[in-house]
C-alpha cells in the first residue's frame, strides 16, 4: 500500500500526540532555493525564464465593452516596478514601513506589491468586511502612513481621516482623481497622487532594488475573525518563497501539477487573502502569465471564456455552483441528452477508481461542450479555503477531464500546510503536508478524539516548518495561544491519518455545538450536504443547547428555483423575492432538503426542522461571509435571530 507520509526520521513520540509526519518523497523539509530569498527574488527568477512574454493583462473597457486581454511582458512589468518603489522611497516611505492596499484585484495591486518587496516595505490588506472599527485599528496597529488604493475607496479614507491619523499619502491606482477629492484631501493634510506620477517620480533617481532580506516582514495579513479584534498574521519572505519553492519542487517531482511558463491564470480571489497572494508568488516565481477578471463577478464566466486558463484555483463556493449549474442543465434537458450524460459519467467514474482522467470518446462527445464553461484549456483546478464535498471534487475531475487537488492552509502558515498527491484521485482527503511543513495531531479528549483511536489516529493539527509565520503582530498573548515553545503552530482543526498517511479534516474545534439532548452537530458537514441540493444556494444551520432540533436560513439557487416554480401555475407569476415568501415553497423545498439529507447519511437530528428563505444571498459585501467565503457564523445568529426564534416558536406549538 502507497504511502503518501513518512513519520519524521528520530521523532520521537510524546504522550497524547502521534509523532510528527512529512511529506513520503520529501523526508527533508524544503527551503528556499539557492539564490531566492525573497517574494522579489521569486519574481526575478520567473523574469529570467518568461523576459519577454506575457506577465500581466486586463481587458480595456471601451464604451463600457471589454476587449481581448492586453499584456504587459516580465521585463516590462519589473521596470515599472522598481520606478514606483523608488518613486515611493522618494516620497518618504522606509524600509519595513507599512503601506495599505485597498483594492480588488488589478494589476496595480501586484504591481505596488513586488515594488514593495523590493524595497523592502511591508504590505497590509484592507478591506471594505473589516467595517470601520476594524480598519481603524488596523491602520494606527501598523503605524501606517502609505495607502495604496483605487479611486472609490478614496471616500472611505477621507470619511474617516480624524480617527486614522499616521496616513499622509494616498496613492490612487486610477487616473483622473476628482478634484473635490483632491480639496478635501488636502484639508484634511493628505498628499494624494496617482500610480503613474509615483512611477514617473522613480525613473529620475537611482536606488538599487533588492533591498529585502529574507527574514524580514512581506506582509501583516490580518484574519477576517467573526468577533474581537483582528490579528494580524506576520509573515516574511522567507515564508512565502520557502511555500513557492516546495509548490515547484512538488510539480517538478511529479507529486503536483507542473506549472511553467506556458499556464494561464485568472486572478478574482480577493488579494486581500492570503491565498490568492500565495498563488500569485507561485505564478510569478514560475514566469506564467496573470490575467486579471473585471472586478465584477457577475463578469467573471465572460472573463474566462476570454482568457482561457490554464489553471484555475477557487473555493467550494464557486465550484458547488457550477456543479449545481450542470446538474441543473442536465435535468432541464432530461430524455436522451440526461441518459447520454450518466452513462458517460458512470463509465468516467469507473475510470477514477482505476486513476484514469479521460475518456477516448466520452470527453468529445459528451464533457468537450461543459469544459468550454472553464475556456476549454484548464488542465488543473485547485480547491482551497474550506472543505470540499468528495462527490462534488469527482463531479469537476469527470466533467472537465482535469486534475483536481484540495489544498489545505492558513493564513498563519502561508497556505503551506497541505496538498492532495498527483494521480490519487481519493476524495475527502487533503493529502500530505507541503514540502515545507510537518504535522501532527494531538488529542483532544473533550470531544474523543486522541492518538490512539482506532482504527485511525485522531486530533488536532499542528503544524511546524519553514512557512509557519513569526508571529501575531503586537500581540504576545494571542501568539502563544497559536504557537506553542516547539514551533507547532496549532491549527484548531481536527485531522485524522488513514491507512495511506493522508490527512483528512473531520472537525473544527470551535465550529461544534451540542443540542439538548446531548448530540453534537457540526453545522459545517451538515450545511456542505444541503448545498449540493440543486435547489439550494448557500445554507446557514443552526441550534443550540438548549433547543432539541435544527433550523436553517436557505438562499434557495434563484435559476433553478424559477424554473420549478415556471412549472406550477400558481407560482409561474411570482418573482424570486416573492417564490422566497412564498409557503407553498418554503414547504416543498423543506421537504426536497429532507428527503436529499436521507440520502446522504445525515442522521435524523442533524436535519433541519424548518426553513426561512431569504433573496439576498450571503456575501463578502453584506458581511455574511469572509474574504475567504466562509459564513460569519456570530454575524449570521444576529442578523437572522428574529427569523431563529420564530422557526423554534413555530416548531414548539406544532409539538403542543
Amino acid at each position: 500500500m502507497v504511502q503518501y507520509t513518512l513519520p519524521v526520521a528520530g521523532a520521537q513520540q510524546k504522550a497524547g500526540e502521534t509523532v510528527a509526519r512529512r511529506h513520503a518523497n520529501f523526508p527533508e523539509l524544503v527551503a528556499e532555493p539557492e539564490g531566492v530569498y525573497t517574494a522579489w527574488d521569486g519574481f526575478l527568477n520567473g523574469c529570467k525564464v518568461s523576459g519577454t512574454l506575457p506577465c500581466l493583462g486586463v481587458r480595456p473597457i471601451v464604451d463600457g465593452i471589454p476587449g481581448p486581454y492586453e499584456w504587459q511582458t516580465y521585463n516590462e512589468v519589473r521596470d515599472r516596478c522598481v520606478n514606483f518603489g523608488k518613486g515611493l522611497t522618494k516620497l518618504g516611505l522606509a524600509y519595513q514601513e507599512s503601506v495599505g492596499f485597498y483594492a480588488v484585484n488589478r494589476k496595480e495591486w501586484t504591481m505596488g506589491e513586488l515594488a514593495c518587496y523590493a524595497y523592502g516595505n511591508i504590505i497590509v490588506a484592507l478591506y471594505d468586511t473589516l467595517g470601520v472599527e476594524a480598519f481603524r485599528f488596523i491602520v494606527n496597529q501598523t503605524s501606517m502612513k502609505f495607502v495604496l488604493c483605487s479611486a472609490d475607496k478614496l471616500d472611505r479614507i477621507l470619511s474617516i481621516r480624524e480617527e486614522i491619523p499616521s496616513i499622509k499619502t494616498v496613492i490612487c491606482m486610477d487616473e483622473g482623481v476628482d478634484v473635490s477629492i483632491k480639496e478635501r484631501a488636502k484639508a484634511a493634510d493628505i498628499a494624494i497622487y496617482t500610480f503613474v506620477e509615483v512611477e514617473n517620480m522613480g525613473k529620475s533617481i537611482d536606488i538599487k532594488s533588492g533591498l529585502a532580506k529574507g527574514t524580514d516582514i512581506a506582509t501583516i495579513c490580518y484574519t477576517s475573525g467573526t468577533t474581537g479584534e483582528p490579528k494580524g498574521a506576520v509573515l516574511t519572505h522567507r515564508n512565502a518563497i520557502c511555500v513557492a519553492n516546495a509548490v515547484a519542487v512538488a510539480g517538478d517531482g511529479g507529486y503536483f501539477a507542473d506549472i511553467s511558463n506556458t499556464d494561464i491564470y485568472i486572478s478574482y480571489l480577493p488579494l486581500a487573502h492570503v491565498l490568492e497572494r500565495t498563488v500569485q508568488t507561485v505564478m510569478l516565481y514560475k514566469g506564467a502569465s496573470i490575467g486579471y477578471y473585471q472586478g465584477d463577478t457577475a463578469k467573471l464566466m465572460d472573463d474566462i471564456a476570454e482568457l482561457k486558463p490554464t489553471i484555475f484555483v477557487s473555493v467550494p463556493r464557486l465550484f458547488n455552483r457550477v456543479y449545481d449549474r450542470i446538474l441543473g442543465a442536465i435535468k432541464a434537458k432530461g430524455g436522451v441528452s440526461a441518459f447520454l450524460f450518466w452513462t458517460a459519467f458512470n463509465a468516467k467514474k469507473a475510470n477514477l477508481a482505476r486513476n484514469h482522467l479521460t475518456h477516448w470518446i466520452w470527453d468529445r462527445v459528451v464533457f468537450g461542450q461543459i469544459k468550454q464553461r472553464l475556456g476549454g484549456r484548464v488542465r488543473f483546478m485547485l480547491s482551497g479555503s474550506a472543505p470540499i464535498a468528495p462527490d462534488v471534487l469527482d463531479f469537476l475531475r469527470i466533467c472537465f477531464s482535469a486534475e483536481v487537488f484540495e489544498g489545505y492552509g492558513q493564513t498563519e502558515n502561508y497556505c503551506g500546510s497541505c496538498l492532495t498527491v498527483k494521480h490519487d484521485f481519493t476524495a475527502g482527503v487533503v493529502g500530505a503536508p507541503f514540502p515545507c511543513s510537518e504535522i501532527k495531531l494531538v488529542d483532544v479528549p473533550d470531544m474523543d478524539y486522541t492518538s490512539q483511536d482506532k482504527p485511525y489516529p485522531r486530533g488536532e493539527i499542528c503544524i511546524r516548518g519553514n512557512a509557519n509565520m513569526r508571529e501575531y503582530y503586537k500581540n504576545p498573548a494571542k501568539t502563544a495561544e497559536t504557537i506553542d515553545e516547539d514551533g507547532w503552530l496549532h491549527t484548531g482543526d481536527i485531522g485524522m491519518w488513514d491507512e495511506c498517511g493522508r490527512l483528512k479534516i473531520i472537525d473544527r474545534l470551535k465550529n461544534i455545538f451540542k443540542l439538548a439532548q446531548g448530540e453534537y452537530i457540526a453545522p459545517e458537514k451538515i450545511e456542505g450536504v444541503y448545498q449540493k441540493h440543486e435547489l439550494v444556494a448557500q445554507a446557514f444551520v443552526h441550534g443550540d443547547s438548549l433547543q432539541s432540533t435544527l433550523v436553517g436560513v436557505v438562499h434557495p439557487d434563484k435559476e433553478t428555483l424559477e424554473a420549478w416554480a415556471k412549472e406550477n401555475d400558481e407560482l409561474a407569476s411570482q418573482d424570486f423575492k416573492q417564490l422566497c415568501e412564498n409557503p407553498t415553497v418554503k414547504r416543498h423545498l423543506l421537504k426536497s432538503m429532507t428527503a436529499f439529507g436521507k440520502q446522504n447519511d445525515l442522521k435524523g437530528f442533524e436535519q433541519v426542522k424548518e426553513i426561512h428563505l431569504i433573496s439576498e444571498e450571503f456575501s463578502v459585501e453584506n458581511d455574511l461571509l469572509t474574504p475567504t467565503f466562509k459564513l460569519k457564523r456570530d454575524v449570521a445568529k444576529k442578523r437572522y435571530q428574529k427569523e431563529i426564534d420564530d422557526m423554534y416558536k413555530k416548531l414548539g406549538e406544532s409539538q403542543q
